[in-house]
């Protein structure tokens, strides 16, 4: 299986602006990872200019979905988004099964 990876660029002034809608994205974060289709994610930068987020699928239609329905979206914090198939190479948990 793939993973895709959604990245975002984020608005100026993101981490003040983001203050109304980052419950409603919590959330809808939290429901996403809690199906298993969502694996990591979180922002980028100090102050944050862009976001990544990986999902577990084949397709980007998840992804995608996951951007064109985000409150972060919905409400101007995001300035473009993409979507890429990542091939991974090597992980934390490859690192530690046991022969």
């Amino acid at each position: 299986m793939l993973y895709q990876v959604l990245t975002y660029t984020t608005i100026a002034n993101y981490e003040e602006k983001r203050k109304p809608y980052r419950s409603l994205h919590f959330d809808y974060v939290r429901k996403y990872a809690k199906s298993g289709d969502l694996v990591m994610g979180g922002a980028l930068g100090s102050p944050a200019s862009q976001a990544l987020l990986v999902f577990l699928s084949d397709s980007p239609r998840v992804a995608e979905n996951f951007a064109k329905s985000d409150p972060y979206v919905l409400n101007g914090m995001v300035k473009e988004w993409n979507v890429k198939p990542w091939n991974e190479l090597v992980s934390e948990l490859d690192s530690q099964k046991k022969t």
